[in-house]
């Protein structure tokens, strides 16, 4: 039965704004500056929830239907399990490293979570355009619409408690059209009103503390 994966090139994106923007954030905190490193670390520990929600959902749920109803597709699958043990490592080291740094707030302490990035983001450039090239055609070829949607109610599982609204703005900053389609396709009208009315603006002031730092 045919389905639509879409949406994992749609959460992928926020994966390589929200990382790639990831040391410019880092690098905005004044030494010592513990109030605005904790803002930063939740953000980033909020991306990291994601991201390994995002990757054991796929690691437990999509590979063995793949390699079952598509055995074509079995050497991209045993490519993507490679992938994702590479970017576990990077994604535990700056979860650790977040630990330090947000109770510091120190220079010194967040070098690990430069560096944890570093190897983020080159692995999110390996791994996310092979997946939406050789993993999603076959995923909308051979899985159910039950299946792939099941993927996007385990993430919003994962999202921590107090960062749903910055969550969904940051989803909508990193579309290309600022995130207009995808709440009229994900978002029935009720949860867009909320969105319009209360969500946009608390995540406005999220984005303006999470890069000044806050007031």
């Amino acid at each position: 039965m045919p389905c639509d994966a879409s949406g994992m090139a749609e959460i992928h994106r926020l994966y390589k704004s929200g990382f790639g923007e990831g040391p410019s954030l880092v690098e905005g905190v004044r030494d010592g500056d513990t109030a605005h490193a904790s803002l930063v670390a939740d953000h980033l520990a909020t991306l990291s929830a994601s991201l390994h929600a995002h990757h054991e959902f796929e690691d437990g749920k999509f590979w063995d239907p793949l390699t079952e109803r598509a055995p074509g597709c079995a050497l991209h699958v045993d490519r993507m399990k490679r992938q994702h043990a590479e970017m576990l490592v990077h994604l535990e080291a700056m979860d650790q490293a977040l630990t330090v740094w947000r109770t510091t707030g120190r220079s010194a302490d967040a070098e690990p979570i430069r560096q944890a990035l570093a190897g983020i983001n080159a692995a999110l450039a390996e791994h996310l355009p092979d997946e939406e090239q050789n993993i999603v055609p076959v995923m909308e070829s051979v899985l159910t619409q039950k299946e792939v949607d099941a993927a996007s109610a385990h993430g919003r599982k994962a999202t921590p408690k107090g960062q749903a609204f910055p969550m969904l703005g940051e989803i909508l900053a990193a579309q290309p059209d600022g995130g207009t389609e995808w709440l009229h396709k994900h978002l029935p009208p009720p949860v867009r009103l909320i969105w319009r009315v209360l969500g946009q603006r608390k995540y406005e002031a999220h984005r303006r503390a999470l890069v000044q730092g806050p007031n």
